[in-house]
């Protein structure tokens, strides 16, 4: 499986439009949702508040990416005419799944900076505009495609400077973390991974944190643990989940999801799941 299509099994993304036409005044948004935002400004102008009060102004066609909870706010004037299009975004394993979490806080592209989403956001617009049948199912399936295709784009232009996403896009580490995302259940040794990446055990381990800011054992340990809490939310049994994800006994899980979370397996799921 690629690199893309096997993060995306494990934590899909889900989307469910909430706005289309105008925004006059402001819109407020908080970081206790359990579910990041995708707006889509597709004409006149806006100011967007971030962290700190700090107010970035858009003056042409944008998109705005908060791929988790984060507050902000969105504000224009009467004069401002901005037109928008707006959905809340729910990754698979909740706010704290890996995808999400490997993405920066925000991310905004001028339209006319994505053109490998150019057909996509064209037809999500027409769609917007339109009063069709089924308008607001389509919607939804567009912005989670709009999702995976920017998602492609910042593979592309190394857009996300560290951790798992740009490590992805590094074609000498892209298989490696490929190979440990699709066998989880494998016990990868560092020998074994440079050598799939045609690079000598050092060079593969010093270049690997750099970019993705892990040791390598520390990266798979990591990604374990994500499917671990994926699977606690769907329910399924400790005992289970530990063959599934490469621990020979349930206590080898447990010490593990410790060691990263602070809490047992049972002590998360009873807070998250």
């Amino acid at each position: 499986m690629d690199r893309l299509s096997t993060l995306l099994k494990h934590f899909g993304v889900s989307a469910g439009t909430y706005h289309t036409g105008g925004l006059c005044g402001s819109a407020a948004f908080d970081d206790s949702e359990e579910y990041g935002y995708l707006h889509i400004l597709r004409a006149g102008q806006m100011t967007l508040r971030v962290a700190h009060d700090q107010e970035i102004r858009l003056e042409k066609p944008s998109l705005v990416l908060f791929p988790r909870p984060y507050r902000h706010r969105m504000i224009a004037s009467e004069a401002d005419s901005a037109q928008m299009v707006c959905a809340r975004l729910g990754f698979d394993g909740g706010g704290r799944n890996p995808l999400a979490g490997s993405l920066p806080d925000y991310l905004i592209f001028g339209l006319d900076e994505v053109p490998m989403l150019g057909s996509t956001l064209e037809w999500l617009l027409d769609e917007a505009s339109a009063t069709h049948c089924g308008r607001e199912a389509v919607l939804n399936r567009l912005f989670e495609l709009v999702i995976i295709q920017l998602l492609r784009h910042m593979m592309a232009s190394h857009s996300v400077s560290s951790g798992m996403m740009a490590g992805l896009a590094d074609l000498r580490l892209a298989k490696a973390m490929s190979l440990m995302h699709d066998n989880p259940e494998h016990p990868w040794s560092l020998v074994e991974l440079a050598a799939q990446c045609n690079m000598s055990r050092a060079s593969f381990a010093a270049h690997f944190r750099e970019v993705v800011g892990q040791t390598p054992a520390d990266y798979l340990a990591s990604w374990r643990v994500s499917l671990v809490q994926k699977r606690l939310r769907e329910g399924k049994p400790v005992a289970l989940i530990a063959d599934e994800v490469g621990y020979e006994s349930p206590s080898a899980l447990a010490r593990a999801f410790r060691r990263k979370t602070g809490e047992s397996p049972l002590q998360w799921r009873g807070k998250y799941a």
